[in-house]
């Protein structure tokens, strides 16, 4: 029987060789290669002052990296998309403290994907449960309330299911699936006959406008071009009252340090971007993240944030799309509700069991909500009763 890999901890990825690291992330999830998180945390988006503190719990085999879980020691709980306010109202009535906590996510980036690393040689089952010790060494050390793992993927939940220290979470999301189509006109024929009119309306308009709309990647845009996108995210930002987590840097370092996963949409007027959707993909999957625009033109955003985006998935063959975090106006566009897991512990046992008796009633509620959802999205009756509302494998 093979030895329990060491765990070392590290508060930066600096002392990991991208090559080990990357080779435990997988075919589709960008967010996790070495370059997306040293990114974030050499931009100064992560660490000393942002409450994102990273704490990575690493496995290792003597020099060899064999497993990770990229994992930050939270101050606040904005930015995560699962929201877990209301424990921390709890824990204030308690007379405890909820904060600091931990948090295992790509920072304020609500996508599912990977989040335990593994080499492919290594049963999962073993490393998995070696990384939530992990876990809880790190939270002993630091004195954190709790454990969140968060957009599990189906896989990694029922490993965290089997392993039997954190309790399950269901809540959900909007994507769009490839169901074979072969152009976007084959998606669109799924619609009902009113829906369908309504999505090419809004095509059309935002077709009508004077804006050159281009589908670039990151490394085809100059330094401008991407300070730009950076004042269009602020502006965003600044719009929704929501906290600009992505400095300056990080637009600044992204065409350097970014390959060709960035995927950017781009309106111009005479040369001059006045609205984009900045995006990633890999593999099979394609993820919606950051709009901004200068100007207000009609259906724009429904454009640049969705429509362009399925077309492209579908052209090139793409599995599934994710545009973001909530947002039931993504349900008529052809993203259907699906299922969200995470995987919690609490430290007091006076919370502990109160988010115990809580979780399944959640559960049984948001299983409800997605079957409504799906029952009044846009696609043909026959067509919407028989989607498989699983996440897939």
């Amino acid at each position: 029987m093979a030895q329990s890999p060491d765990i070392r901890v590290l508060s930066s990825l600096r002392s990991v060789d991208p090559r080990a690291w990357n080779e435990l992330v997988g075919e589709d999830d960008p967010f996790v290669e070495h370059a997306f998180l040293s990114l974030l945390e050499e931009s100064g988006s992560v660490g000393r002052g942002s409450g994102w503190e990273p704490t990575h719990v690493t496995a290792w085999r003597g020099d060899r990296l064999v497993g990770a879980l990229p994992l930050y020691l939270k101050t606040h709980s904005y930015g995560e998309y699962i929201f877990d306010w209301g424990w921390a109202d709890a824990a204030s009535r308690l007379g405890i403290a909820y904060y600091p906590k931990l948090v295992a996510m790509v920072p304020v980036t609500p996508v599912t994907g990977r989040r335990f690393l593994l080499a492919p040689e290594e049963a999962p089952g073993p490393l998995v449960s070696r990384l939530i010790d992990g876990c809880f060494e790190v939270a002993d050390a630091t004195k954190a309330s709790s454990i969140h793992l968060l957009f599990l993927n189906p896989d990694e939940h029922a490993w965290v299911t089997s392993d039997g220290r954190l309790m399950k979470r269901l809540s959900f999301q909007f994507h769009w699936r490839n169901a074979g189509y072969e152009t976007f006109d084959d998606f669109v024929g799924e619609f009902r006959s009113s829906m369908r009119k309504k999505l090419r309306k809004e095509r059309r308009v935002a077709a009508e406008s004077s804006l050159q709309i281009e589908k670039v990647h990151g490394h085809e845009l100059s330094t401008l071009d991407w300070l730009t996108l950076e004042r269009l995210y602020r502006a965003t930002c600044g719009r929704k009252g929501s906290y600009p987590y992505l400095t300056r840097e990080f637009f600044e370092l992204a065409p350097a340090r970014l390959d060709g996963s960035p995927l950017v949409l781009v309106a111009r007027d005479e040369g001059r971007i006045v609205a984009a959707s900045l995006n990633f993909e890999k593999g099979g999957h394609l993820y919606g993240r950051y709009w901004g625009a200068s100007e207000q033109h009609d259906m724009l955003h429904f454009e640049l944030c969705y429509y362009r985006l399925i077309e492209h998935a579908i052209d090139q063959r793409m599995r599934r799309f994710e545009a973001g975090a909530q947002g039931t106006h993504k349900l008529r566009r052809g993203l259907m509700p699906v299922p969200i897991y995470s995987g919690h512990w609490v430290r007091h046992p006076v919370l502990a069991q109160a988010v115990a008796d809580f979780l399944p009633r959640e559960a049984a509620s948001v299983q409800e909500q997605i079957q409504e959802l799906a029952h009044h999205g846009p696609f043909r009756r026959h067509e919407a009763e028989s989607q498989d509302i699983r996440e897939p494998r």
